[in-house]
């Protein structure tokens, strides 16, 4: 996986190749004899026949052509779903998983583009997935700028049986060797069900702190992106998640050494032990929100822990440590607004949606457990050791929006780049007076197509407003209150790409 074949060599002979073969028949390809594993080795991971043309075509246009030449062939009949597979395809090609942020969240973003589409009226949707494919380009020549990066073929020879591949994948994964995960990865995409997959991705997800909650983040996207290419074009995404799991920067290895992005794994092993057989039986408990959220607010990692199984086994539901979670990084967020709080919330829709979709029982305590942990490590980088300073979610005072109901939605998004306490205070209110959520989530993704630069901004709209619908009637208000912090305000001028994309989709 390591391995990497100059990608501006490939290009060169690969266009050549395609211009004397003719791609658009590769019938006659089934006639000719195969290839050596070991000759296959020497360029990049290819993709399936029908889907190879579009991702090289995203590979090889410039930039500043991009838009317009895939606006064209959308007028000609190209498909939302072809195009959102091309993209995740391209980005697991060309940009390496680590660390897994920065210029990876070309890839991070593409499901995160994905649901700002399908939330979008039938004007917008393509608008999202193109600020990916800008997105994309922008990160392919950062990529080649720092050492231009390909994913290699697999190795063949190396890739284990089918029926040994979950265990191999396990093995290698645990002593953090990454050519045995490599291979495991490609064996597993092809000869085991998505969901047995997912089961070991999300408890590796939630296995450290290292990129800040972002190796939870590409578990959950990546699968999610998946669901809509479909899982034949599962092996170059598993194979890339494998790689990114592994980062462990330039530390030793965490297998051979007691790490501190580690032990609250570590220790949560053995705690999940601890919770009752009986668990998911728990009653809704708001005085278990409100401890949990107050545990979050000045505990340590180890000690929100604790806390988490107390409740539990005291018979409060999953869904009221939940909606401590989501309140407390949008409290954070209020707090102190910038990336560590950012990734609070998205690391914590992250791990939610990996608890939701689980349906191994201690994978299930273990992504509650690591949450809690997490929101506490992201709490102490954030603010340090001051538990006690700054405003307080369940703290935050409504204030009438002066414009009345049907002008709140515009009222309150025209302060958000004035003043995003205010807003947030308003937005509060608004809702508390009965206001349609529906307005202000429609407002706020117009807004993100319109005035969004940075894939955090597409990454923490999609998150915070998808987790809405997640948090508990009483506690939707302020956690909706809370995005105000981070969303984007109509006082910004669109952005030219956002002009670019239109008059090319015009």
């Amino acid at each position: 996986m390591n391995a990497s074949f100059p990608r501006r060599a490939f290009l060169k002979t690969t266009v050549a190749a395609s211009g004397a073969l003719g791609l658009a028949d590769c019938g006659f390809l089934a006639r000719l004899q195969p290839v050596a594993a070991a000759e296959a080795r020497i360029g990049p991971a290819q993709f399936l026949p029908e889907i190879e043309p579009l991702v090289r075509l995203l590979e090889d246009t410039p930039r500043n052509k991009l838009i317009e030449e895939i606006a064209a062939r959308v007028r000609r009949g190209l498909s939302y779903r072809d195009l959102l597979t091309a993209l995740m395809l391209a980005g697991v090609r060309n940009i390496q998983p680590r660390p897994v942020g920065f210029k990876f969240h070309a890839v991070l973003v593409v499901n995160s583009a994905h649901l700002a589409s399908l939330n979008s009226p039938d004007s917008d949707r393509w608008l999202p997935v193109f600020w990916a494919l800008d997105q994309f380009k922008n990160s392919q020549a950062r990529d080649v700028q720092e050492g231009d990066w390909t994913m290699s073929a697999v190795d063949e020879k190396a890739v284990p049986a089918a029926h040994r591949a979950a265990a191999a994948f396990q093995r290698a994964m645990e002593a953090w060797d990454e050519p045995a995960a490599d291979v495991a990865a490609a064996a597993m995409a092809r000869h085991l069900g998505a969901q047995e997959c997912f089961e070991l991705f999300a408890r590796l997800g939630a296995r450290d702190f290292r990129d800040i909650g972002h190796k939870a983040i590409y578990v959950a996207n990546s699968w999610r992106t998946l669901q809509t290419m479909g899982w034949n074009h599962a092996e170059a995404v598993l194979r890339s998640l494998a790689y990114a799991l592994l980062d462990r920067g330039r530390g030793p290895n965490p297998a051979q050494n007691d790490l501190a992005p580690d032990r609250p794994w570590r220790r949560n092993l053995k705690l999940a032990g601890d919770i009752r057989k009986e668990w998911l039986d728990g009653k809704p408990d708001p005085g278990a929100t409100a401890e949990m959220l107050n545990a979050l607010r000045e505990a340590d990692e180890n000690a929100a822990c604790d806390v988490v199984v107390k409740l539990l086994n005291r018979g409060a539901a999953p869904a009221s440590l939940y909606d401590a979670y989501f309140q407390a990084a949008g409290e954070l967020l209020m707090r102190r607004t910038g990336i560590v709080s950012l990734h609070a919330v998205t690391s914590t829709n992250a791990l939610h949606y990996a608890f939701q979709h689980s349906g191994n029982d201690e994978t299930r305590r273990l992504l509650l457990l690591q949450n809690a942990a997490f929101l506490s490590l992201f709490r102490q980088s954030a603010v340090g050791g001051d538990t006690k300073s700054g405003p307080r979610i369940d703290g935050l005072e409504p204030l009438t929006p002066s414009a009345g109901a049907t002008g709140a939605v515009d009222e309150i998004f025209a302060d958000v780049s004035r003043n995003k306490a205010v807003a947030a205070q308003k937005t509060l209110a608004w809702l508390d007076a009965g206001g349609d959520a529906r307005s202000f989530l429609d407002a706020a993704r117009r807004l993100l197509f319109l005035k969004g630069t940075d894939s955090h901004d597409y990454k923490f709209a999609s998150a915070a407003l998808e987790d809405y619908y997640h948090v508990a009637p009483a506690h939707r208000g302020r956690f909706l209150a809370a995005s105000t912090f981070y969303l984007r305000g109509s006082g910004a001028p669109d952005t030219s790409l956002a002009k670019r994309i239109r008059a090319a989709l015009t």
